[in-house]
């Protein structure tokens, strides 16, 4: 299940001068940032780019994201102490203009900024709600790889959606949780957070030792690089090395028992357990690579060069959320939702929707993942489940009639049961039509073209007519863009 944002209404806002008095640290980056092109800064005319616009204009989530430039690679270099729940980071952001840009936005929800930099000069800065607009000291020119350094600190948000469901940074009983779906990643670091610009990451987060001296874990997406204790403090580097869309990225701090394994094909498999949901949890480090492989059968290759899942103890949350290759949890997680988060590591984190009207992608795929793992458990059939939708006696079926899951009606009903079980129905009424040879060849290959990009609706209906031969718009006039329920046959 994912959250809901807070809708926001943004202006463009005077400019306010520039910071200083606060020195960044040095965060470790990828190779392509010490390639950056272009003439020293300082020497140019600002006025002569055009200003990078303030959101991509989702339907949904209009003032989310920003354009002018592509986010090549985030490097995070945070410190975080959970007594006081205060977060001071270094956030360097290495980005590839797609226009000569006089000024560009980034999204930030809250926080201190103290400094920007662009390209080592310093940048002029304004903020107005959760936009921080970035004025160059020298214009950035079109397709010019150019790096911003933004210093910030202070007590990160937690946001709640328009269903009561909280996103952002989340404290727990011991330490705290960053879940970023739809838009919470702009809690804890600044960035293009729509869904569209996917970017490579390392997170290094320091965090004190407790009162007794004994280290907190930090769980985050990736592979875990370097570990470093200093006496004090511990410290821990973790890298992404496939694009990753922000509202996935993650960092989980508090004590947990670390599970270490492997899948059959050798990916490295991290499960972090919350010592109160190990009773609950017991079956969660099998079944994640037992998980792993069965939709590997199905949907082809693990898209990831890692795996794993955090089971922290945060009561009150009322959904998981599939934070790219270590899945959360709020609590112990029960076999089927565990399919679901992990069958959204190809459907939703690999495949990526394009705009947010696109998810059903993500859910309706990954909950048919769910209809899946039952019939092949033992359970009622894909047809028996899709039955049980349609007379509305699953008990997850109600309120699927609401609207069509290709268009939602606002951002706060993006996550609605028809863009859940509807969904699953579309992608059932596809196997049905195009048989289980081809239904199955249809998703490999989604999986494979797309594989860590974007998709949307229309790319998914031109593979299912070229591959199966079949025209199949009445199928997907009626299941998917519908506003009536339709006739069951």
């Amino acid at each position: 299940m994912t959250p809901h944002t807070v809708g926001n209404r943004r202006s463009r806002p005077a400019v306010l001068g520039r910071l200083s008095g606060w020195a960044p640290a040095t965060a470790l980056l990828l190779a392509v940032t010490t390639s950056c092109t272009g003439s020293a800064p300082g020497n140019g005319d600002v006025a002569a780019g055009t200003p990078g616009a303030a959101g991509v204009g989702d339907r949904l989530f209009p003032a989310l994201g920003n354009g002018g430039y592509d986010v090549v690679h985030y490097g995070l270099t945070l410190d975080y102490v959970p007594e006081t729940n205060h977060l001071k980071g270094t956030a360097v952001i290495t980005a590839r203009a797609t226009q000569d840009l006089s000024r560009f936005d980034l999204d930030l929800s809250g926080l201190h900024v103290r400094t920007v930099t662009v390209q080592g000069a310093e940048a002029e800065v304004a903020r107005s709600e959760d936009e921080l607009v970035v004025t160059p000291a020298k214009t950035v020119k079109d397709r010019e790889v150019f790096r911003t350094v933004v210093g910030y600190d202070g007590t990160p948000r937690t946001l709640k959606g328009d269903d009561g469901s909280l996103e952002g940074w989340l404290e727990t009983d011991d330490g705290a949780t960053a879940l970023g779906q739809p838009s919470g990643s702009m809690t804890w670091f600044p960035g293009n957070h729509h869904p569209s610009d996917k970017a490579t990451y390392d997170i290094t987060v320091t965090v004190p030792k407790d009162e007794d001296g004994d280290p907190y874990d930090v769980i985050s997406n990736g592979r875990l690089v370097a570990e470093k204790d200093s006496g004090r403090t511990v410290t821990r580097h973790w890298r992404v090395e496939e694009p990753m869309a922000g509202y996935l990225a993650h960092v989980s701090v508090g004590y947990f028992e670390i599970h270490r394994g492997r899948t059959d094909d050798g990916v490295p498999v991290h499960i972090a357990i919350d010592p109160d949901e190990a009773e609950g949890s017991a079956d969660v480090a099998d079944l994640v690579p037992e998980i792993i492989g069965w939709a590997g059968r199905h949907f082809g290759p693990y898209p990831f060069s890692s795996a794993g899942a955090v089971v922290d103890h945060l009561p009150g949350l009322d959904y998981a959320l599939e934070t790219q290759t270590r899945p959360y949890f709020g609590a112990a997680p029960d076999e089927t939702l565990l399919v679901h988060e992990l069958a959204h590591q190809w459907f939703g984190n690999s495949v990526t929707p394009r705009t947010w009207k696109d998810m059903w992608l993500s859910e309706g795929l990954a909950t048919y993942a769910e209809w899946l793992w039952e019939e092949e458990r033992g359970g009622r059939s894909s047809t028996e489940i899709f039955g049980d939708f349609y007379d509305g006696t699953d008990s997850e079926s109600e309120g699927i009639w609401a609207f069509p899951p290709a268009d939602p009606p606002s951002a706060g009903r993006v996550s609605d049961p028809p863009v859940y079980g509807r969904g699953a129905m579309v992608v059932h009424q596809v196997r049905r039509a195009v048989g289980d040879a081809v239904f199955f060849d249809i998703l490999r290959l989604w999986a494979r073209q797309h594989r860590h990009g974007n998709a949307d609706t229309g790319e998914f209906i031109a593979l299912c007519e070229s591959r199966s031969g079949k025209d199949l718009s009445a199928l997907f006039d009626a299941w998917l863009f519908g506003r009536k329920k339709p006739s069951r046959v």
